[in-house]
């Protein structure tokens, strides 16, 4: 009988095993291959007082009632002081597939009332090991409740006193790397948002501090778009530091009745022996290569969107004439902003009444979409499916619609509320309005947004409305599900307030990303910066437009503007009717250099150099085809600097061994090994605080 299962990745190991009495599973190794394979995890000789069996040992899942004092992933509440549960695994029901890498472990509990089931995916073609859990309700008449009911509990072997690294931040201010030195304690975060949230990113990296793995880290991320909670702990005993994730259990709680079964969202990680930034990479590896469903051009457009042109004063002739300043710049998909429906002068009103506003379109939305394709261009629009103005039709119709908590005050953020998508009759009402609107005319992009948490979430006298974050965000899933099965022309760029809903699942079901509202370059920078710690380049939307930003507000170029947004998905904010004839010359060229290097920057690794508070910062671009050429964004901080001439170097490390490189528009030629001893000289040929190198194999 088989009692531990290796899992080989891209280039680690990881292995598990059943405990000596069927309790639980245990991590035995995760890192390199160890030839010979690993012996079974054992109990120690030796216990510190206070310590029990179960609360040392480096179990995959843990249950409340097997474990006695330390942390739990799973709470389990019956209704009569019968906490917990404890386990022993069903040997008959054990299904190992090691050419799919997956493995599925039931265990049973004391009582015969609940089946627990592990479940692994890993496979040598990324470096992600995904784990969830099921949890059956097999009794025929007790009803049982799940007070914390997390994905996964990870045992990183990283010892006591190691250093995590997250993202912060808030509107406007996404994505800003932090890092906390962790000795004895629990560090938290997560979202109660009923959204992945602009405070905080589900993802960490945690760096080893054993002696002889210093340069090995360890990442986890939830696979999850509602409310959600991450915690990592330290314990003075062991070597090890447990990272638990799953849905929020502050603010949900799950319900299982007789015959119900519950499936947590999946946890991931990985390991890398290059550090943190190893784990970035086996991130974006695992984005592009497993959650991507293609990385061309077609499904990531150079867009011009006309929000900041036109706010709510949205008209035909406007639009039209916005449209064709766009097309004489390359831009290849033109979407119109909130605005277009019946009733929107304002935030007060109209939202939930998606029908184009015959005063502004008396030819309906169809006659603005065949103008914009005449021009060349494709043509998309935006929408926020899950929110309501009280003043709409729809509001006035439906009002049990929205989430709300009795009889208490409705709360309102920008104006509106929020529909509740737990409600299988709100969820067919929003899929037949984007099926009505996709089908009234050739639209081929949707910005679907999401501008305020959900407040008061919940369904008073709903045995499972303590579930809401849950159902709603299957519900939106399910939504972006139908948009990809029914319109698969359709790019979908997910939004939220800007960053707000921005995790791995979202990765998987939308082809763009909006990272953030702020577009002033130099605060955009920071929030990419950060982004690409954890999220790829291929889903990064970013503008070009004239915000001076509410931060770092100091003068740029438009070169740097653009080099900013050409490190993802390049799109056009501005007001182009501003723009002199000049500004859109220099803009057209910019685009089309962004368009030499587009497939580049979407198929290729991502390694940033610096930070952006450094004088100079870089971010090098590299796809695995040796034939490529390799791209350095650059950066500068200091204007004055480089017009005296200081010599300003790059050292990019994704150059091949075996091939020299033409530095594009020089004679410069340089190896692998010159560019990351002495560097490459950046010439600012582009502007005086930006430039954009292309490194073309020769050889």
């Amino acid at each position: 009988m088989q009692r531990q299962w290796t899992f080989r990745t891209a280039t680690s190991e990881y292995v598990v095993s059943l405990l000596a009495d069927d309790s639980g599973l245990v991590l035995d190794h995760w890192g390199l291959p160890i030839p010979g394979g690993v012996p079974a995890w054992s109990e120690p000789q030796r216990f510190p007082q206070y310590r029990l069996h179960s609360d040392v040992a480096p179990l995959e899942y843990a249950t409340g009632g097997s474990r006695q004092t330390a942390f739990s992933e799973l709470l389990v509440d019956r209704g009569d002081s019968l906490m917990g549960a404890t386990w022993v695994a069903e040997h008959a029901g054990v299904r190992f597939e090691q050419e799919a890498g997956s493995l599925s472990v039931p265990f049973a509990d004391e009582t015969g009332e609940l089946r627990l089931t592990l479940s692994f995916v890993a496979t040598p073609a990324t470096d992600v090991v995904r784990r969830w859990m099921t949890l059956e309700n097999l009794s025929a008449d007790r009803t049982i409740e799940l007070p914390r009911a997390f994905s996964a509990g990870w045992a990183l072997p990283v010892g006591q006193r190691s250093r995590v690294h997250y993202l912060a931040g808030a509107w406007a201010q996404e994505f800003q790397p932090q890092q906390i030195d962790l000795s004895f304690g629990t560090f938290s975060i997560g979202s109660r948002q009923g959204v992945t949230s602009l405070a905080f990113s589900p993802v960490v990296a945690v760096e080893s501090a054993v002696i002889g793995r210093e340069g090995e880290a360890y990442g986890v991320a939830l696979e999850w778009s509602g409310s959600w909670r991450l915690q990592v702990e330290s314990s003075i005993v062991g070597d090890r530091m447990r990272v638990s994730c799953g849905i929020d259990d502050d603010t949900t709680t799950v319900v299982l009745l007789p015959g119900e079964l519950f499936e947590s969202p999946a946890a991931l990680g990985v390991w890398s022996s290059f550090g943190v930034e190893g784990v970035s990479q086996a991130w974006q590896h695992y984005q592009r290569d497993a959650l991507a469903r293609s990385l061309d051009a077609a499904h990531r457009p150079v867009v011009y969107n006309s929000w900041m042109a036109t706010e709510f004063d949205v008209r035909f002739d406007h639009q039209l004439r916005l449209a064709r300043r766009a097309r004489k710049l390359g831009v290849e998909t033109f979407v119109v902003d909130d605005g277009w429906f019946v009733g929107r002068t304002s935030d007060r009103a109209g939202l939930g009444d998606w029908t184009p506003d015959p005063a502004k379109f008396p030819g309906g939305i169809g006659e603005l979409a065949d103008a914009v394709i005449a021009e060349g261009m494709e043509f998309g629009i935006w929408i926020e499916p899950e929110a309501v103005n009280p003043d709409s039709d729809l509001y006035r119709l439906h009002p049990e619609w929205v989430y709300r908590a009795g009889t208490r005050p409705l709360v309102f953020v920008r104006n509106q509320l929020v529909l509740d998508l737990g409600r299988p009759e709100v969820c067919d009402w929003v899929m037949q309005t984007l099926r009505s609107l996709l089908r009234s005319a050739p639209i081929s992009y949707l910005k679907w947004d999401m501008n305020r948490p959900i407040s008061d979430g919940g369904r008073p006298g709903d045995v499972h409305g303590r579930q809401w974050s849950l159902q709603h965000t299957r519900g939106y899933y399910d939504i972006l599900r139908m948009l990809r099965a029914e319109f698969p022309h359709v790019t979908l760029e997910a939004c939220a307030a800007g960053g707000g809903r921005i995790d791995n699942a979202v990765l998987a079901l939308a082809d763009v990303v909006w990272p953030s509202d702020e577009t002033g370059p130099r605060d955009r920078l920071a929030i990419q910066h950060g982004y690409l710690s954890a999220y790829p380049a291929y889903a990064m939307s970013s503008w070009v437009t004239d915000d001076p930003g509410l931060r770092d507000r100091r003068a740029t170029s438009l070169e740097f503007r653009f080099v900013v947004a050409m490190a993802g998905v390049l799109g056009i904010g501005a007001d182009l009717l501003d723009w002199a004839e000049d500004r859109m010359g220099r803009a057209a060229e910019l685009i089309v250099l962004y368009k030499s290097i587009r497939n580049v920057i979407h198929r290729g690794r991502s390694i940033r150099h610096g930070s952006p508070s450094d004088l100079t910062y870089s971010i090098e671009y590299a796809t695995t085809n040796v034939s490529d050429p390799i791209c350095v964004l650059v950066y500068d901080s200091d204007r004055d600097r480089v017009s005296d001439r200081e010599q300003v170097r790059v050292r990019p490390t994704q150059l091949a061994e075996s091939r020299r490189y033409r530095l594009r528009g020089t004679d410069i030629v340089v190896s692998a090994a010159e560019a990351r001893s002495v560097g490459i000289v950046v010439p600012f040929g582009l502007a005086i605080d930006a430039d954009v190198l292309i490194l073309d194999p020769i050889d």
